[in-house]
Protein backbone atom coordinates (compact mmCIF):
# COMPACT_ATOMS: atom_id res chain seq x y z
CA UNK A 1 0.00 0.00 0.00
CA UNK A 2 2.77 2.43 0.66
CA UNK A 3 4.82 1.90 -2.62
CA UNK A 4 1.35 1.85 -4.27
CA UNK A 5 0.51 5.77 -2.40
CA UNK A 6 4.39 6.61 -3.83
CA UNK A 7 3.56 6.12 -7.40
CA UNK A 8 0.59 7.98 -7.60
CA UNK A 9 0.97 11.35 -9.63
CA UNK A 10 -0.55 14.66 -7.73
CA UNK A 11 -2.60 17.05 -10.49
CA UNK A 12 -4.15 19.98 -9.72
CA UNK A 13 -6.04 21.76 -11.95
CA UNK A 14 -6.96 25.50 -12.74
CA UNK A 15 -9.94 26.41 -14.81
CA UNK A 16 -13.04 24.36 -14.28
CA UNK A 17 -15.29 25.09 -17.35
CA UNK A 18 -16.71 23.21 -19.76
CA UNK A 19 -12.98 21.99 -21.34
CA UNK A 20 -11.96 20.99 -17.88
CA UNK A 21 -14.65 18.05 -17.46
CA UNK A 22 -12.78 14.99 -19.69
CA UNK A 23 -9.58 15.86 -17.30
CA UNK A 24 -11.16 16.06 -13.60
CA UNK A 25 -13.77 13.34 -14.62
CA UNK A 26 -10.72 10.62 -15.78
CA UNK A 27 -8.86 11.38 -12.97
CA UNK A 28 -11.74 10.81 -10.35
CA UNK A 29 -12.54 7.81 -12.35
CA UNK A 30 -10.39 5.50 -13.99
CA UNK A 31 -7.30 6.94 -13.08
CA UNK A 32 -7.96 6.98 -9.62
CA UNK A 33 -5.21 3.99 -8.89
CA UNK A 34 -2.27 5.65 -10.08
CA UNK A 35 -3.37 9.74 -10.00
CA UNK A 36 -4.50 12.08 -7.56
CA UNK A 37 -6.31 15.26 -8.23
CA UNK A 38 -5.44 17.59 -4.97
CA UNK A 39 -7.18 21.08 -5.92
CA UNK A 40 -9.33 22.61 -8.13
CA UNK A 41 -8.32 26.36 -8.54
CA UNK A 42 -11.36 28.61 -10.54
CA UNK A 43 -12.35 32.61 -10.08
CA UNK A 44 -16.15 31.28 -9.71
CA UNK A 45 -16.48 29.16 -6.60
CA UNK A 46 -20.07 28.37 -8.02
CA UNK A 47 -18.41 26.35 -10.48
CA UNK A 48 -15.86 24.79 -8.64
CA UNK A 49 -18.70 23.27 -6.23
CA UNK A 50 -20.37 21.95 -9.35
CA UNK A 51 -17.31 20.07 -10.61
CA UNK A 52 -17.34 18.31 -6.55
CA UNK A 53 -21.19 17.77 -7.05
CA UNK A 54 -20.53 16.26 -10.50
CA UNK A 55 -17.91 13.82 -9.33
CA UNK A 56 -19.49 13.24 -6.12
CA UNK A 57 -22.80 11.93 -8.00
CA UNK A 58 -21.40 10.31 -10.55
CA UNK A 59 -18.05 8.32 -8.81
CA UNK A 60 -18.40 8.41 -5.17
CA UNK A 61 -15.11 10.80 -4.99
CA UNK A 62 -14.27 12.76 -2.21
CA UNK A 63 -14.94 16.86 -2.76
CA UNK A 64 -11.65 18.04 -4.52
CA UNK A 65 -9.81 21.25 -2.25
CA UNK A 66 -10.83 24.98 -3.71
CA UNK A 67 -8.57 27.50 -4.36
CA UNK A 68 -9.54 31.38 -6.08
CA UNK A 69 -7.02 31.99 -8.84
CA UNK A 70 -5.51 34.84 -6.87
CA UNK A 71 -4.57 31.86 -4.61
CA UNK A 72 -2.66 29.78 -7.53
CA UNK A 73 0.29 29.37 -6.05
CA UNK A 74 -0.27 29.33 -2.46
CA UNK A 75 -2.44 26.30 -4.01
CA UNK A 76 0.87 24.55 -5.14
CA UNK A 77 2.73 25.06 -2.18
CA UNK A 78 -0.05 24.04 -0.18
CA UNK A 79 -1.06 20.78 -2.29
CA UNK A 80 2.86 20.20 -3.53
CA UNK A 81 0.90 18.78 -7.12
CA UNK A 82 3.45 16.91 -9.72
CA UNK A 83 1.82 18.51 -12.38
CA UNK A 84 -0.65 21.30 -13.07
CA UNK A 85 -3.38 20.84 -15.69
CA UNK A 86 -4.62 24.51 -17.20
CA UNK A 87 -7.85 24.72 -18.91
CA UNK A 88 -8.34 28.14 -18.74
CA UNK A 89 -9.19 31.02 -21.40
CA UNK A 90 -6.39 30.69 -23.96
CA UNK A 91 -4.75 33.79 -23.25
CA UNK A 92 -3.66 33.03 -19.56
CA UNK A 93 -2.12 30.23 -20.74
CA UNK A 94 1.43 31.25 -20.66
CA UNK A 95 1.30 32.79 -17.49
CA UNK A 96 -0.01 29.75 -15.44
CA UNK A 97 2.57 27.69 -17.54
CA UNK A 98 5.44 29.87 -16.33
CA UNK A 99 4.42 30.12 -12.63
CA UNK A 100 3.90 26.22 -12.39
CA UNK A 101 7.22 25.76 -14.03
CA UNK A 102 9.02 28.28 -12.04
CA UNK A 103 7.77 26.64 -8.90
CA UNK A 104 8.78 23.04 -9.86
CA UNK A 105 5.60 21.55 -11.44
CA UNK A 106 5.33 19.79 -14.93
CA UNK A 107 2.53 20.54 -17.15
CA UNK A 108 -0.49 19.61 -19.26
CA UNK A 109 -2.99 22.35 -21.22
CA UNK A 110 -5.42 22.31 -23.54
CA UNK A 111 -4.44 23.63 -27.13
CA UNK A 112 -3.65 26.23 -27.83
CA UNK A 113 -0.52 26.49 -26.00
CA UNK A 114 -0.37 30.35 -25.93
CA UNK A 115 -1.70 33.18 -28.57
CA UNK A 116 0.49 34.50 -29.74
CA UNK A 117 4.61 34.99 -30.46
CA UNK A 118 5.70 36.99 -27.45
CA UNK A 119 3.78 34.44 -24.97
CA UNK A 120 5.24 31.59 -26.85
CA UNK A 121 8.73 32.97 -26.56
CA UNK A 122 7.94 33.25 -22.08
CA UNK A 123 7.11 29.45 -22.41
CA UNK A 124 10.14 28.64 -24.93
CA UNK A 125 12.47 30.61 -22.07
CA UNK A 126 10.82 29.19 -19.05
CA UNK A 127 11.00 25.67 -20.15
CA UNK A 128 15.01 26.06 -20.71
CA UNK A 129 15.26 27.89 -17.42
CA UNK A 130 13.57 25.13 -15.46
CA UNK A 131 14.01 21.80 -17.40
CA UNK A 132 10.31 21.23 -16.59
CA UNK A 133 7.92 19.19 -18.86
CA UNK A 134 4.68 20.45 -20.67
CA UNK A 135 2.24 18.10 -22.68
CA UNK A 136 -0.50 19.80 -25.10
CA UNK A 137 -3.29 18.12 -25.45
CA UNK A 138 -3.61 17.71 -29.16
CA UNK A 139 -6.77 14.91 -28.69
CA UNK A 140 -6.82 14.90 -32.80
CA UNK A 141 -4.05 13.12 -33.30
CA UNK A 142 -5.24 10.29 -31.14
CA UNK A 143 -7.91 9.95 -33.36
CA UNK A 144 -7.49 6.59 -35.80
CA UNK A 145 -8.72 8.01 -38.64
CA UNK A 146 -5.72 10.82 -38.12
CA UNK A 147 -3.06 8.57 -37.07
CA UNK A 148 -3.97 6.51 -40.50
CA UNK A 149 -2.96 9.08 -42.56
CA UNK A 150 0.31 9.47 -40.87
CA UNK A 151 1.11 5.97 -40.74
CA UNK A 152 0.28 6.00 -44.65
CA UNK A 153 2.74 9.00 -45.00
CA UNK A 154 5.24 7.50 -42.93
CA UNK A 155 4.98 4.21 -45.08
CA UNK A 156 5.95 5.79 -48.41
CA UNK A 157 2.15 4.94 -49.65
CA UNK A 158 1.91 8.05 -51.67
CA UNK A 159 5.92 9.03 -51.62
CA UNK A 160 7.13 12.32 -51.03
CA UNK A 161 4.60 14.49 -50.26
CA UNK A 162 4.65 17.77 -52.10
CA UNK A 163 1.07 19.83 -51.21
CA UNK A 164 -1.78 19.84 -49.18
CA UNK A 165 -5.14 20.78 -49.60
CA UNK A 166 -7.05 21.18 -45.95
CA UNK A 167 -11.07 22.42 -45.79
CA UNK A 168 -12.52 22.32 -42.24
CA UNK A 169 -15.98 23.46 -42.01
CA UNK A 170 -17.31 24.17 -38.97
CA UNK A 171 -21.56 24.10 -38.96
CA UNK A 172 -24.25 26.90 -37.38
CA UNK A 173 -24.70 24.85 -34.67
CA UNK A 174 -20.30 24.51 -33.29
CA UNK A 175 -19.07 27.36 -35.58
CA UNK A 176 -22.10 29.75 -34.26
CA UNK A 177 -20.11 29.13 -30.39
CA UNK A 178 -17.34 30.44 -30.73
CA UNK A 179 -19.10 33.82 -31.37
CA UNK A 180 -21.44 33.51 -28.22
CA UNK A 181 -17.94 33.06 -26.10
CA UNK A 182 -15.00 34.88 -24.65
CA UNK A 183 -13.42 33.46 -28.12
CA UNK A 184 -14.83 36.80 -30.01
CA UNK A 185 -11.92 38.45 -28.76
CA UNK A 186 -8.67 37.96 -30.49
CA UNK A 187 -7.07 38.96 -27.56
CA UNK A 188 -8.27 36.48 -25.67
CA UNK A 189 -8.15 33.42 -28.35
CA UNK A 190 -5.53 34.71 -30.83
CA UNK A 191 -9.05 33.84 -33.48
CA UNK A 192 -9.63 30.80 -34.68
CA UNK A 193 -6.49 30.53 -36.64
CA UNK A 194 -4.46 30.29 -33.60
CA UNK A 195 -7.77 28.89 -30.98
CA UNK A 196 -9.31 26.15 -33.75
CA UNK A 197 -6.57 26.14 -36.42
CA UNK A 198 -4.04 24.72 -33.98
CA UNK A 199 -5.39 21.49 -34.13
CA UNK A 200 -4.75 21.07 -37.95
CA UNK A 201 -1.97 22.59 -38.49
CA UNK A 202 -0.17 20.44 -36.05
CA UNK A 203 -1.66 17.79 -38.11
CA UNK A 204 -0.19 18.93 -40.78
CA UNK A 205 3.17 18.67 -39.09
CA UNK A 206 2.48 15.50 -37.67
CA UNK A 207 1.63 13.87 -40.73
CA UNK A 208 4.25 15.22 -42.44
CA UNK A 209 6.77 15.24 -40.05
CA UNK A 210 8.02 18.97 -40.66
CA UNK A 211 7.33 22.46 -39.84
CA UNK A 212 5.79 25.79 -41.67
CA UNK A 213 8.54 28.09 -42.83
CA UNK A 214 6.27 30.98 -44.66
CA UNK A 215 2.76 31.84 -44.51
CA UNK A 216 0.31 34.10 -46.09
CA UNK A 217 -3.08 34.40 -45.85
CA UNK A 218 -6.37 36.53 -45.94
CA UNK A 219 -10.07 36.80 -43.21
CA UNK A 220 -12.66 38.63 -43.26
CA UNK A 221 -15.51 38.47 -40.57
CA UNK A 222 -18.47 38.05 -43.22
CA UNK A 223 -21.67 36.13 -41.95
CA UNK A 224 -21.60 36.59 -37.84
CA UNK A 225 -21.07 40.25 -36.51
CA UNK A 226 -23.81 43.30 -36.57
CA UNK A 227 -22.91 45.05 -39.42
CA UNK A 228 -23.11 41.47 -41.54
CA UNK A 229 -26.71 40.94 -40.17
CA UNK A 230 -27.65 44.08 -41.05
CA UNK A 231 -26.81 43.52 -44.46
CA UNK A 232 -29.04 40.42 -44.74
CA UNK A 233 -32.02 42.32 -43.61
CA UNK A 234 -31.75 41.65 -39.91
CA UNK A 235 -33.79 43.93 -38.02
CA UNK A 236 -34.17 42.00 -34.47
CA UNK A 237 -30.88 42.31 -31.98
CA UNK A 238 -30.42 40.85 -28.49
CA UNK A 239 -27.19 41.44 -26.48
CA UNK A 240 -27.71 38.10 -24.62
CA UNK A 241 -29.89 35.15 -25.26
CA UNK A 242 -30.86 34.82 -21.58
CA UNK A 243 -34.44 36.85 -20.71
CA UNK A 244 -34.61 37.89 -24.23
CA UNK A 245 -38.02 37.82 -26.23
CA UNK A 246 -35.84 38.43 -29.77
CA UNK A 247 -33.69 35.40 -29.17
CA UNK A 248 -36.34 32.96 -28.66
CA UNK A 249 -36.91 30.60 -32.03
CA UNK A 250 -33.44 31.72 -32.64
CA UNK A 251 -31.71 29.33 -34.43
CA UNK A 252 -28.31 31.21 -33.48
CA UNK A 253 -29.41 31.48 -29.58
CA UNK A 254 -28.80 29.07 -26.91
CA UNK A 255 -30.93 28.39 -23.32
CA UNK A 256 -29.05 28.14 -20.97
CA UNK A 257 -31.65 27.58 -18.63
CA UNK A 258 -33.15 24.30 -20.47
CA UNK A 259 -29.65 22.91 -20.34
CA UNK A 260 -28.60 21.66 -17.07
CA UNK A 261 -24.34 21.69 -17.10
CA UNK A 262 -24.77 25.06 -19.40
CA UNK A 263 -27.10 26.50 -16.21
CA UNK A 264 -25.32 24.99 -13.46
CA UNK A 265 -21.88 26.02 -14.96
CA UNK A 266 -22.27 29.05 -16.48
CA UNK A 267 -25.53 30.76 -16.08
CA UNK A 268 -25.76 30.03 -12.27
CA UNK A 269 -22.21 31.42 -12.11
CA UNK A 270 -22.23 34.53 -13.23
CA UNK A 271 -22.20 36.16 -10.18
CA UNK A 272 -18.73 35.21 -8.97
CA UNK A 273 -17.19 34.26 -12.66
CA UNK A 274 -18.30 37.55 -14.45
CA UNK A 275 -18.43 35.68 -17.84
CA UNK A 276 -21.92 35.88 -20.05
CA UNK A 277 -21.70 32.58 -22.04
CA UNK A 278 -24.61 33.26 -24.60
CA UNK A 279 -24.01 36.78 -25.96
CA UNK A 280 -25.35 36.99 -29.77
CA UNK A 281 -23.42 35.78 -32.30
CA UNK A 282 -24.87 39.39 -34.42
CA UNK A 283 -23.14 41.67 -31.87
CA UNK A 284 -21.01 44.78 -32.62
CA UNK A 285 -17.89 43.89 -30.67
CA UNK A 286 -16.42 40.91 -32.30
CA UNK A 287 -12.91 41.24 -33.56
CA UNK A 288 -12.20 37.27 -34.83
CA UNK A 289 -12.80 36.35 -39.04
CA UNK A 290 -15.24 33.97 -39.63
CA UNK A 291 -13.64 33.14 -43.12
CA UNK A 292 -10.04 32.69 -43.52
CA UNK A 293 -7.73 31.40 -46.48
CA UNK A 294 -4.26 30.73 -46.16
CA UNK A 295 -0.87 29.57 -48.06
CA UNK A 296 1.84 27.48 -45.95
CA UNK A 297 5.19 26.94 -47.21
CA UNK A 298 7.18 24.09 -45.20
CA UNK A 299 10.49 23.34 -44.36
CA UNK A 300 10.30 20.34 -46.78
CA UNK A 301 9.31 22.71 -49.30
CA UNK A 302 5.65 20.80 -49.14
CA UNK A 303 3.19 23.51 -49.54
CA UNK A 304 -0.54 23.59 -48.12
CA UNK A 305 -3.97 25.86 -49.22
CA UNK A 306 -5.90 25.80 -45.84
CA UNK A 307 -9.37 26.82 -45.76
CA UNK A 308 -11.91 27.62 -42.58
CA UNK A 309 -15.25 28.56 -42.88
CA UNK A 310 -17.28 28.53 -39.42
CA UNK A 311 -21.13 29.47 -40.41
CA UNK A 312 -21.31 25.80 -43.16
CA UNK A 313 -24.37 23.75 -43.67
CA UNK A 314 -22.35 20.55 -41.81
CA UNK A 315 -19.41 19.97 -39.89
CA UNK A 316 -16.12 18.29 -40.86
CA UNK A 317 -13.11 18.47 -43.01
CA UNK A 318 -11.97 17.19 -46.55
CA UNK A 319 -8.08 16.69 -46.94
CA UNK A 320 -6.26 16.11 -50.07
CA UNK A 321 -2.46 15.03 -49.70
CA UNK A 322 -0.54 14.58 -53.02
CA UNK A 323 2.69 12.96 -53.19
CA UNK A 324 4.95 11.38 -55.88
CA UNK A 325 3.15 8.25 -56.11
CA UNK A 326 -0.23 9.28 -55.76
CA UNK A 327 -2.64 11.07 -53.63
CA UNK A 328 -4.76 10.94 -50.18
CA UNK A 329 -8.41 11.58 -50.47
CA UNK A 330 -9.67 11.96 -46.67
CA UNK A 331 -13.28 13.45 -46.10
CA UNK A 332 -15.13 13.18 -42.60
CA UNK A 333 -18.33 14.50 -41.10
CA UNK A 334 -18.41 15.57 -37.93
CA UNK A 335 -20.78 15.72 -34.86
CA UNK A 336 -21.90 19.21 -34.47
CA UNK A 337 -22.14 20.61 -30.51
CA UNK A 338 -22.14 23.38 -28.68
CA UNK A 339 -19.17 22.73 -25.77
CA UNK A 340 -20.55 21.61 -22.18
CA UNK A 341 -23.72 21.52 -23.62
CA UNK A 342 -23.96 17.75 -23.79
CA UNK A 343 -22.28 13.98 -23.40
CA UNK A 344 -18.82 15.24 -23.37
CA UNK A 345 -18.42 11.71 -25.59
CA UNK A 346 -20.18 13.37 -28.17
CA UNK A 347 -17.34 16.52 -28.89
CA UNK A 348 -15.87 15.74 -31.72
CA UNK A 349 -17.32 12.53 -32.69
CA UNK A 350 -16.92 11.45 -35.99
CA UNK A 351 -20.00 10.60 -38.13
CA UNK A 352 -18.49 9.59 -41.28
CA UNK A 353 -15.05 9.22 -42.24
CA UNK A 354 -13.35 7.40 -45.75
CA UNK A 355 -9.45 7.54 -46.54
CA UNK A 356 -8.90 6.65 -50.15
CA UNK A 357 -5.46 6.39 -51.76
CA UNK A 358 -5.14 7.15 -55.25
CA UNK A 359 -2.05 5.46 -56.44
CA UNK A 360 -0.56 7.22 -59.46
CA UNK A 361 -0.75 3.86 -61.01
CA UNK A 362 -3.57 1.79 -60.66
CA UNK A 363 -6.94 1.66 -58.99
CA UNK A 364 -7.94 3.88 -55.96
CA UNK A 365 -9.19 1.91 -52.99
CA UNK A 366 -10.51 2.41 -49.07
CA UNK A 367 -8.34 2.30 -46.25
CA UNK A 368 -9.97 0.24 -43.42
CA UNK A 369 -9.81 2.15 -40.06
CA UNK A 370 -10.73 0.73 -36.80
CA UNK A 371 -13.57 2.53 -35.22
CA UNK A 372 -12.91 3.72 -31.34
CA UNK A 373 -15.35 5.40 -29.48
CA UNK A 374 -15.53 8.57 -27.13
CA UNK A 375 -14.81 12.50 -28.00
CA UNK A 376 -12.96 13.93 -31.21
CA UNK A 377 -12.79 10.92 -33.34
CA UNK A 378 -12.12 8.47 -30.76
CA UNK A 379 -9.14 9.91 -29.81
CA UNK A 380 -9.64 11.57 -26.22
CA UNK A 381 -9.83 8.38 -24.13
CA UNK A 382 -6.63 7.55 -26.28
CA UNK A 383 -5.18 10.40 -25.64
CA UNK A 384 -5.90 10.27 -21.72
CA UNK A 385 -4.16 7.14 -21.32
CA UNK A 386 -1.13 8.57 -22.72
CA UNK A 387 -1.78 11.21 -20.67
CA UNK A 388 -2.40 9.72 -17.11
CA UNK A 389 -0.72 6.15 -17.78
CA UNK A 390 2.54 6.75 -20.24
CA UNK A 391 4.36 3.63 -20.77
CA UNK A 392 1.69 1.62 -20.93
CA UNK A 393 2.59 0.51 -24.18
CA UNK A 394 4.83 2.12 -27.03
CA UNK A 395 3.72 4.80 -29.42
CA UNK A 396 5.04 4.08 -32.66
CA UNK A 397 3.51 7.12 -34.30
CA UNK A 398 5.09 9.27 -31.40
CA UNK A 399 1.99 10.90 -30.96
CA UNK A 400 2.75 12.89 -27.80
CA UNK A 401 3.32 16.49 -28.23
CA UNK A 402 5.28 18.91 -26.00
CA UNK A 403 5.70 22.67 -25.76
CA UNK A 404 7.97 22.63 -29.10
CA UNK A 405 5.10 21.27 -31.20
CA UNK A 406 2.49 23.06 -29.96
CA UNK A 407 4.36 26.09 -30.50
CA UNK A 408 5.31 25.33 -33.96
CA UNK A 409 1.29 25.02 -34.50
CA UNK A 410 0.12 28.20 -33.24
CA UNK A 411 3.07 29.90 -35.14
CA UNK A 412 1.50 28.65 -38.66
CA UNK A 413 -1.90 30.89 -37.02
CA UNK A 414 -0.21 33.63 -35.28
CA UNK A 415 1.77 34.44 -38.97
CA UNK A 416 -1.66 34.40 -40.66
CA UNK A 417 -3.04 36.53 -38.29
CA UNK A 418 0.10 38.47 -39.06
CA UNK A 419 -0.06 38.50 -42.82
CA UNK A 420 -4.06 39.07 -42.38
CA UNK A 421 -2.89 42.30 -40.88
CA UNK A 422 0.00 43.25 -43.09
CA UNK A 423 -0.83 41.61 -46.48
CA UNK A 424 2.40 40.89 -46.63
CA UNK A 425 3.79 36.93 -46.03
CA UNK A 426 5.50 36.14 -42.97
CA UNK A 427 8.74 33.76 -41.99
CA UNK A 428 7.91 31.52 -39.41
CA UNK A 429 12.29 31.97 -38.18
CA UNK A 430 11.07 35.81 -37.61
CA UNK A 431 9.07 35.07 -35.03
CA UNK A 432 10.35 33.00 -31.69
CA UNK A 433 13.90 31.53 -31.37
CA UNK A 434 13.55 27.75 -29.89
Amino acid sequence: MENSEKKRVKYAQIGIGGRARMYYEALCSTYMDTCDLVAFCDQSQTRMDYANRMVKEKYGHDPIPTYDYTDFERMIREKQPDVIIITTVDRTHDDYIVRAMEMGCDVVTEKPITTDEKKAQRIIDAQKRTGRHIRVAFNYRYAPHHTKVRELIRDGVIGEVYSVHFEWLLNTVHGADYYRRWHRNKANSGGLLVHKATHHFDLVNFWLGTEPDTVFAFGDLNFYGRQNAEKRGVKNFYYRCHGSEAAKGDHFAIDMDSNPVLKAMYLDAEADSGYIRDRSVFGDDISIEDTMAVLVRYKNNAMMSYSLNSYMPWEGFNVMINGSKGRIEYHAVERPYINAGGDKKNEGATRSYEIKVCPMIGEPYLVPIVKKEGGHGGGDPVMLEDLFHPGAQEDPFHRAADHVDGIKSILTGVAANKSIASGMPVKIGSLVEF
